[in-house]
């Protein structure tokens, strides 16, 4: 069946969908992205996600493209039109088109993009098995906060740590990690508490990343937010990673450093599993 895409105000299908050459996320990278997961049909964590997407519009001054619930109603749209079961649902919204030049007129209209993509999300490899993870140096610019489509970065990392067998690359500044290139790194020290990064301009502040703290608040498992470096990664006894489109996933092994006994551990697991009957039960309700 042929995929059918939301284009500023209409849904065409996939081989009709058209930009302007001359709208700005396409020249400058000047646009926000937010990507929601779907299970059964369902949205995952879609408020969250939506929540972020209002405060970097906000940040880079876009209006935000429709009403908040007249964006839910194009979601589900997509979902019901494309049949998705599972995977994800894309949404970009860029500053607008006009003639090229760094500066910008106030009264641009915001374009708005949308599209789904089916994607086994549940009991993959990497959720059975783990994954390895590399590292790099963070070579982005200093608003990661807002979650902008400026990906260069992220997609050499990715691109970089591939070559050595690992799923995904984990950033590297002043001696500390920051985050991965599309996703929150999480460790677990050997007395049992979960650390992450806190959230600031450094880092993105991840949706999945606070679903998983307020699950793992539930079941009163100790959270610690701070900075942690390299070698405090590589002594950890578990280490997972979150996203919205892997959820919560296993890391084995850190920059060649095989982490404990180099298979998934029980708290990561309890971690996984409280996640998703939370997301599940909370997505099935709306």
């Amino acid at each position: 069946m042929p995929r059918i895409a939301y284009v500023n105000g209409s849904y065409v299908l996939e081989s009709e969908a058209r930009i302007s050459v001359f709208d700005r996320g396409f020249l400058f990278g000047d646009s926000i992205y937010e990507v929601s997961a779907v299970i059964g049909g369902h949205l995952i964590d879609n408020d969250l996600h939506l929540d972020r997407l209002e405060r970097s519009l906000r940040e880079l001054d876009i209006p935000m493209p429709l009403p908040r619930n007249e964006i839910v109603v194009m979601q589900r749209t997509l979902i019901a039109r494309n049949e998705l079961d599972e995977g994800v649902v894309y949404l970009q919204v860029t500053r607008g088109s006009e003639d090229r030049n760094f500066d910008y007129s106030d009264t641009l209209k915001p374009s708005f993009v949308a599209f789904t993509q089916k994607k086994t999300l549940q009991d993959t490899a990497a959720h059975r098995d783990g994954i390895k993870v590399g590292l790099v140096d963070d070579t982005r610019w200093v608003r990661r906060d807002i979650k902008t489509t400026m990906l260069l970065s992220q997609v050499q990392a990715k691109r970089q740590v591939k070559a050595s067998g690992c799923g995904e690359a984990w950033m590297v500044q002043d001696g500390f990690i920051t985050e991965g290139a599309s996703s929150t790194a999480f460790i677990i020290t050997q007395a049992g508490k979960i650390v992450t990064r806190p959230n600031s301009r450094v880092t993105l502040p991840g949706c999945t990343r606070l679903a998983v703290l307020q699950s793992a608040a539930s079941q009163n498992l100790q959270v610690e937010e701070r900075l942690f470096t390299p070698d405090e990664a590589y002594l950890a006894c578990e280490a997972f990673l979150t996203s919205a489109s892997s959820f919560v996933t296993p890391v084995v092994e850190i920059a060649g450093h095989r982490i404990g006994e180099g298979r998934p551990g029980p708290i990561t697991r309890r971690i996984q599993r409280i996640y998703l009957e939370l997301a599940l039960s909370q997505s099935a309700a709306q």
